[in-house]
């Protein structure tokens, strides 16, 4: 029987819900960033730009450099709106804006910058860009059962985007939650199982 696989100690596996999005309202030199909220289907898709470096040493299989890179994000969001004004969320109207009729050259250009945001423990400090963006978006749930409403939002950058420090703060601090400890009884020196969240990167348990 092959030796079973092991992980690093203090290793969590992802979920696929850990990412976050923002949308800038402000300008670039001063950011006003808006969380996207109740997103899902979160997709960055980096696509490479590529040139014939095909010669003779290849011995007629392709080859070829990478001379850029392309970018676009996908995802979906569930459309909250005011009852008083009928405005939807700001991060909402800021994307749909950039689609209107008028919105034309810089007008149809979004701010946007994206990151790895875990439920717990520490998020990857590199996994996070920022970059401009044109808009296109589809309405999802267009039958007549009362589905909730969802638009399918598609980012398509301006060239490269900028990699960042990932602004997600909310990591490492979060204290551990203990859901339970079994078996219950054990004596000093007894092998017991702990179960919670927010262990990442605990070193020690004191009882």
């Amino acid at each position: 029987m092959p030796a079973p696989i092991t992980l690093p100690a203090g290793s969590t596996i992802g979920k696929s819900y850990e990412y976050g999005l923002d949308v800038n309202l402000g300008t670039f030199a001063s950011p006003i960033w808006q969380q996207f909220r109740r997103i899902s289907g979160f997709q960055p898709t980096p696509t490479p730009t590529t040139n014939d470096a095909q010669t003779y040493d290849d011995f007629g299989a392709q080859n070829s450099d990478v001379t850029g890179w392309s970018w676009s994000l996908a995802f979906n969001a569930l459309v909250n709106r005011s009852i008083t004004t009928g405005l939807y969320l700001p991060e909402i109207e800021y994307l749909l804006a950039r689609t209107k009729p008028s919105a034309k050259g810089d007008a149809a250009v979004a701010d946007v910058r994206w990151y790895h945001k875990p439920e717990s423990g520490t998020a990857n400090p590199t996994d996070a860009g920022r970059g401009f963006c044109t808009v296109a978006y589809s309405r999802q749930n267009t039958g007549p059962d009362g589905a909730l409403e969802q638009l399918a939002f598609t980012l398509t950058g301006k060239g490269p985007y900028t990699e960042i420090a990932n602004p997600f703060a909310v990591v490492a601090t979060q204290s551990p939650v203990i859901s339970s400890i079994l078996p219950s009884g054990k004596g000093a020196g007894g092998m017991i199982t702990i179960t919670g969240v927010g262990f990442l990167g605990a070193t020690a348990v004191k009882f």
